[in-house]
This record gives C-alpha cells, sequence and structure tokens, in this order.
C-alpha cells in the first residue's frame, strides 16, 4: 500500500508546471483566434499591447532582473521607431530587417550609454536616464538631422501586406506578426533568465559585492544587461511604428518611459509574463479614465493606479504566485485528505 502511494506520487507530474503549460496554450490558441472575431480598431490596440510587452519586458530585465533603475527606455523606443521608419521609407527596406537592425542599433546605443553608467547607482542613474528621455525628443527635431527624422513632420510609412497571398487584411497580418516576435522575445527572455548569465544578473542585483567576489565581471554583466535591455525595446520601438504608421519626436517624450515603468511596477517586478499585464494597463488604462472625464483623466488615472496598487502591493506577478500558493494549499490539503480517507 505505501509503495504504491510512493509510486504514484512519482508519477503524477508536478501541478503547476502542467497548470502553467495548460494556461500558455489555451492564451496562444485564444491570441491565434482573436483576429477573427475581433474588430480592425480592437486588433490594431491589441498589437500595440503586444508592442509594449516587449518593450516592458526588455525594462524589467534591467530593473527586475539586474537592479538598474531606467527613466529612459523612451529614448531607446524611439531610435528603434526611427529606425525602422527611415529604413522603410528613405531606402525601401522591408519592415522584416527593420527589426534586426533597430535591435543592433539600441544594443550598441545601450551599451555605450551603460559604460559611464556604471559609475552611477540609484537614483543618480536614474537621473542619468531622465536626461536621455528628455533630450531625446530634441535631439530628433535638430535641423542637421531633419532630412533623416523629417523634423517637426515626423515620417509617415505604409502598412505592410500580407505575404505569400494569405488571405489576411493588415491589421490581422501586424497583430501575427507582432505575436510571433513577442512569442520569440519572451521566450529569448526566459531562457536567459533561467541561463549562468541570468543567474550572474541576478547575483549582482541581490549583492553586487558578494557577486564580485564569486567572481563575476560585474561591470561587463551591468552593461551587456543595459543593452540587451535596449534592443528588446528598440524592436518594440521598431514594431510600435510599423503599426502607427508614423513617427514624430513628439511622440516619445518622458511620459512613455515613464508609462514603461507604470506597466512594469504593475506588471511585476522580476516577473517575465508580467509585461503583458504592464501592457494591457498602459494602453487601456488611459482611455478607461478618459470615458470617466476626459477634463479629470489624469486625476481618473491616478486614482485607478493607486487602486490597483493598493490591491496588488506586488504587481500582477505577486497576486499570479499568490492565488497560485492559496490553490496550492487547497488542492494539498484535499489530496491528504483523500489519502486519509482511502
Amino acid at each position: 500500500m505505501d509503495a504504491s502511494a510512493e509510486t504514484l506520487s512519482i508519477a503524477r507530474p508536478r501541478p503547476a508546471l502542467t497548470t502553467g503549460r495548460a494556461i500558455l496554450l489555451a492564451g496562444i490558441v485564444i491570441a491565434l483566434a482573436l483576429p477573427f472575431v475581433a474588430k480592425s480598431f480592437l486588433l490594431f490596440q491589441l498589437t500595440l499591447v503586444l508592442v509594449y510587452a516587449i518593450a516592458i519586458c526588455g525594462l524589467n530585465l534591467l530593473t527586475g532582473f539586474n537592479g538598474q533603475f531606467s527613466l529612459g527606455h523612451g529614448a531607446f523606443y524611439a531610435i528603434g521607431a526611427y529606425t525602422a521608419a527611415i529604413m522603410m521609407d528613405r531606402w525601401d527596406i522591408s519592415y522584416v530587417w527593420t527589426l534586426p537592425a533597430a535591435g543592433a542599433i539600441c544594443f550598441v546605443a545601450g551599451f555605450l550609454f551603460g559604460l559611464p553608467a556604471l559609475r552611477l547607482e540609484a537614483i543618480y542613474l536614474a537621473l542619468a536616464t531622465f536626461a536621455l528621455a528628455v533630450a531625446a525628443p530634441q535631439i530628433l527635431k535638430l535641423s542637421p538631422l531633419e532630412h533623416w527624422t523629417g523634423g517637426v513632420q515626423g515620417i509617415v510609412i505604409l502598412k505592410p501586406d500580407a505575404p505569400f497571398g494569405l488571405p489576411l487584411n493588415q491589421d490581422q497580418w501586424l497583430f501575427f506578426f507582432t505575436l510571433a516576435v513577442a512569442l520569440l522575445m519572451f521566450w529569448a527572455a526566459h531562457n536567459l533568465i533561467r541561463s549562468r548569465t541570468g543567474r550572474a544578473m541576478m547575483a549582482i542585483r541581490d549583492n553586487p559585492i558578494a557577486a564580485r567576489s564569486m567572481g563575476v565581471n560585474t561591470a561587463l554583466y551591468k552593461t551587456l544587461t543595459f543593452g540587451v535591455s535596449a534592443l528588446y525595446t528598440g524592436i518594440a520601438g521598431a514594431l510600435g511604428a510599423i503599426v502607427v504608421q508614423f513617427v514624430a519626436p513628439d511622440s516619445f517624450t518622458f511620459s512613455l518611459s515613464i508609462a514603461l515603468l507604470v506597466g512594469l511596477v504593475v506588471g511585476g517586478v522580476g516577473w517575465i509574463p508580467g509585461a503583458l499585464f504592464g501592457g494591457l494597463f498602459v494602453l487601456f488604462v488611459p482611455n478607461i479614465a478618459e470615458h470617466f472625464s476626459k477634463g479629470l483623466s489624469g486625476a481618473a488615472y491616478g486614482v485607478i493606479l493607486i487602486l490597483l496598487i493598493y490591491l496588488m502591493p506586488s504587481g500582477a506577478g505577486g497576486f499570479v504566485q499568490l492565488v497560485a500558493r492559496r490553490f496550492a494549499s487547497f488542492t494539498g490539503r484535499r489530496s491528504s485528505r483523500t489519502g486519509g480517507n482511502t
């Protein structure tokens, strides 16, 4: 009796792992069905949610897993957007190739910015990145760059059609394309965090002195993390430009950096799937606030944010983990009662 019970306990799959995979599979199936049932404008909004989720995921790698605080990721988003717009409008390059180009350029920019930022910690790093976010829109308006950036008028680009004669309209195709890129980027982030590099990143976040004493090159890992985070945000910016079909300096003000940071906190710092919740918040909550009162939309937004932080102080990630623990303890007690009865 005891041997068979032990065998059953060993053979039984882990509930958390099975449940997580089932939720992921269900989410992918729902996402694949959405373009065929959602209206064009809602599909456009959901595509932007995925774009913001990619950017928030990149910020999470930097802040949530490496402990570096940034208020300037809107600048990297702008660099990625302008990279895509210039390549498509000036050089007539396919939108597909703008993503790796935007990612590479933003990686170099983030890495180079991270080098002098090594001397800065906490609030001083936040001030440096704040300066970057404030300066970026003004730099894009400079007359020497106007030939490339379009100045204050910006750049208008065309929305791509579905390739290979697929029976999809432009909004449907862009949603599928963005979904594929988002899944790839989230998978890469998940593998990065579980790798030796990810463990070194988190060791620096938890205790940089101990990490250094264990042989971790903190300077290298911090600059590389800054570069990878900027890469994610740059790819998101390129996708955002393709989806919106327009870029202009005033689209990338400091408020964009704040929105990404708010999305990170709401989704859950240090929890990769939380970026999707953050993307939903960044896009939909301001619109919901305007429905309450257009004149007091900022106040309504603040009240909604305060309520969410009060109800979920650890973000959506902490709330999901709390529910999972409660469910696991409930099922554990139920199984123990069943085993006792048998």
